[in-house]
């Protein structure tokens, strides 16, 4: 480190981890507030943002936050970040030479802070740590020299005036102390250069650590930009990126903000595997048939697209974080849409912006002009979530290995908002591509092109009680491809059945519920499935409706199973069935049988079965049973007889016998439960805390008596 980097400007506030000082006070520190009543006291209120008290933790629809002292805070995110207000508190007498808090939320200048007031003037001002998506919600220490105003009567405000991302203000724990906290010295800029020899660059992460932005040089320019809780000391995972095109050359890390005591920068190596990954897929709580990213965070499935004998699975990343930021693609690839093989990253953030959800095709007749030799282009567009929002597109001349950005992006400008997502189609009717692209609100439209590069207006789509992420395909109704129709859906699966002239869809009904479960968003189908196959296949992200559900993993999240869709006709219109593929099949080893036989509220014929992964194939004839149960490791699915519901951690589906029966397949998976029923019309994605000690299954009932008409229980191996 140079001479210049120690002597660098010492900040006047200083973000550190807790447990330095904050917070445990010295016989002589004065306490100006912790926050610990039911209201405010005599701090007074203003706006809605900070409501009548302090808060105990994290509010609905907040990361959970934690740093602060005792049970209460000050948490300005009451009714989100659109909210704002001001809590300020009495005057009171500077009588220590520091001001000490603790401090989260947004990092917007004048707008997420706590300021001091000297005769209604600012002479001190502090924001929170966070200005990218995907922060931590960790409140930390921080201070203010103000031994210039002993003596003096001062107040503090609490400001949030900011609406938008981070739009909140977290504080507790307000002391004056004569004893400085013993922080290190935080340095700007500072540099490492580092020769390539291997592939992989590993960053120790630290989940909650303040984040630093990290920039990558190769010779003095700029190639990668990312922010990243770089672990000071020992890390809880490694993150890692792709050096392999870049070995033998110099590359030069530069960190924004380092402590002089921090390890971040100096324990980066290089390896030819990911560091520290010996269990690598066995990790305890690691989904084993649902695709997880071996490092970080993932998202919405992006680019479904199957080309010589591969699906493509592309999916929103942060290669460098367990939460949400930094989106990548990332890129994995598999024969069967069980067995996955994860490849490099296949597109990074740029000057732009970052890359946003989208899709991918074949171009198998060439119109963009990208095709270099005999096998056609794999053409992706997606969304640059810069400033503004635009459309560009990337494409590959090798099955999907090396993207190159098209050098005249954006192909569609900024419309309006963050218009996001484009889902590409081919029109054959027409010879031309046919896009849907989210607009603002539950605004949609459909734009058309003949090389993907310039595009007009067709029409605008309005889907009630959904936004983002759409999907727009042709089905058969009843597999017969003379009587079809076109689907329109958003990223929750609120879907509309309709028709399609090349021009306008037209709407004839819906919008339909394609699900009932607690962690299925912003799906996609695949493109590009032979005819000969002709299915519509659907792969959704998995979102987890608690982010702590993998918090000591090294990754985060998940993607629900493939599905394939059906549109059948009905009493009410056509409306869309789902089944899991049959490519789960493989994943069969032993299999108990369990003999048709009468059931009573005393008995439980799955007993004797005991596991980890579970296919259960069930009918069971309803008689005069009230509920009939399953207990699947822990988790309680229950059919309730007179409402005709089936209903499983919070989440309800109608369910009708037929011929007195239910039918019922469900998949246990280690963090999730995926049920289908009643020959597609039930489908139910599941997420919760299975405990890794239940391996036990059961199958209950109340009241009166039901019986099994069939039922087979498949213990499933790791597709891993």
């Amino acid at each position: 480190m140079t001479i210049q980097q120690k002597n660098s400007m010492r900040l006047l506030l200083t973000i550190i981890g807790l447990g330095l000082a904050c917070g445990k006070l010295n016989a002589q520190d004065l306490v100006i507030a912790d926050f610990e009543g039911a209201d405010y006291g005599t701090w007074h209120a203003t706006g809605k943002a900070f409501g009548l008290g302090p808060v105990h933790g994290k509010l609905p629809n907040q990361m959970p936050v934690d740093g602060f002292q005792g049970t209460g805070l000050v948490n300005s995110f009451r009714g989100g970040d659109a909210e704002t207000g001001r809590l300020t508190s009495p005057s009171f007498k500077i009588e220590r030479k520091y001001l000490q808090f603790l401090i989260g939320g947004g990092g917007w200048e004048s707008k997420t802070c706590i300021n001091l007031l000297l005769d209604g003037k600012i002479v001190r001002t502090a924001t929170g740590p966070n200005t990218a998506p995907g922060g931590s919600e960790r409140l930390e220490a921080a201070q203010w020299d103000v031994a210039e105003f002993l003596g003096k009567t001062v107040s503090l405000e609490i400001v949030d005036d900011a609406t938008g991302t981070w739009g909140h203000i977290n504080v507790d724990q307000i002391v004056q102390s004569d004893k400085r906290l013993a922080v290190p010295i935080v340095l700007k800029n500072v540099t490492r250069d580092i020769v390539l020899e291997k592939s992989l660059l590993n960053f120790p992460v630290k989940n909650g650590a303040p984040k630093k932005w990290v920039t990558l040089l190769v010779d003095g320019k700029e190639l990668h930009r990312f922010d990243i809780e770089l672990a000071d000391g020992a890390p809880d995972w490694w993150a890692f990126f792709d050096a392999a095109p870049l070995r033998g050359r110099t590359v030069t890390l530069k960190v924004d903000k380092l402590a002089d005591t921090s390890k971040g920068l100096s324990s980066i190596d290089q390896t030819d595997e990911i560091k520290d990954a010996k269990d690598l897929y066995r990790e305890a709580l690691r989904p084993q048939f649902h695709f997880t990213s071996r490092r970080g965070w993932l998202n919405d499935p992006n680019g479904l697209v199957f080309y010589e004998g591969e699906y493509h699975l592309f999916y929103q990343h942060n290669p460098y974080g367990w939460n949400w930021g930094n989106m990548h693609w990332g890129h994995a690839v598999s024969k069967d849409m069980v067995h996955w093989k994860e490849l490099p990253v296949a597109l990074y953030p740029d000057k732009h912006g970052t890359m946003y959800s989208g899709s991918a095709i074949v171009d198998w007749n060439n119109t963009a002009g990208f095709q270099t030799g005999k096998e056609p282009a794999l053409v992706a567009m997606f969304t640059v979530a810069g400033k503004p929002f635009t459309q560009g597109l990337a494409y590959s001349n090798d099955r999907g290995r090396i993207w190159i950005k098209y050098e005249k992006n954006p192909v569609l400008d900024h419309i309006v908002h963050e218009n996001r997502d484009p889902k590409v189609i081919w029109y054959a009717p027409e010879k031309k591509w046919v896009m849907a692209l989210y607009l603002d609100h539950n605004d949609f439209a459909l734009f058309a092109s003949p090389n993907l590069k310039q595009w007009e207006k067709l029409c605008d789509v309005k889907l009630p009680g959904d936004a983002e992420c759409p999907e727009f395909f042709e089905m058969p109704v009843d597999d017969n491809p003379q009587n079809t129709r076109w689907i329109f859906y958003g990223a929750n699966g609120r879907y509309l059945v309709g028709k399609f002239d090349g021009k306008n869809f037209t709407p004839e009904s819906g919008p339909h519920d394609l699900h009932h479960g607690n962690c299925w968003y912003a799906s996609q189908t695949y493109s590009d499935i032979p005819a000969k196959d002709g299915r519509r296949i659907l792969v959704p992200w998995g979102r987890l409706p608690d982010g702590e559900i993998f918090r000591s993993m090294p990754f985060n999240q998940m993607m629900g199973l493939p599905a394939e869709l059906k549109l059948v006709s009905g009493v009410s219109g056509p409306t869309i069935k789902v089944h899991p593929v049959q490519e789960l099949k493989s994943l069969r080893g032993r299999t108990h049988k369990i003999k048709p036989q009468s059931l009573t509220p005393d008995t439980n014929p799955l007993a004797a079965i005991d596991g980890d992964l579970f296919e259960i194939e069930a009918e069971i004839e309803v008689e005069s049973a009230k509920e009939i149960s399953f207990d699947l490791r822990g988790v309680s699915a229950t059919y309730d007889v007179a409402g005709q519901k089936f209903s499983c951690l919070g989440s309800h589906s109608k369910l009708v016998p037929k011929g007195g029966r239910i039918s019922l397949q469900i998949f246990v998976d280690r963090r999730s439960v995926d049920i289908f029923g009643d020959n597609g019309r039930l489908y139910m994605p599941m997420a919760g805390m299975i405990s890794p000690t239940n391996r036990s299954l059961g199958l209950t009932i109340k009241g009166g008596q039901s019986s099994i008409h069939s039922l087979r229980v498949h213990e499933l191996k790791s597709a891993w």
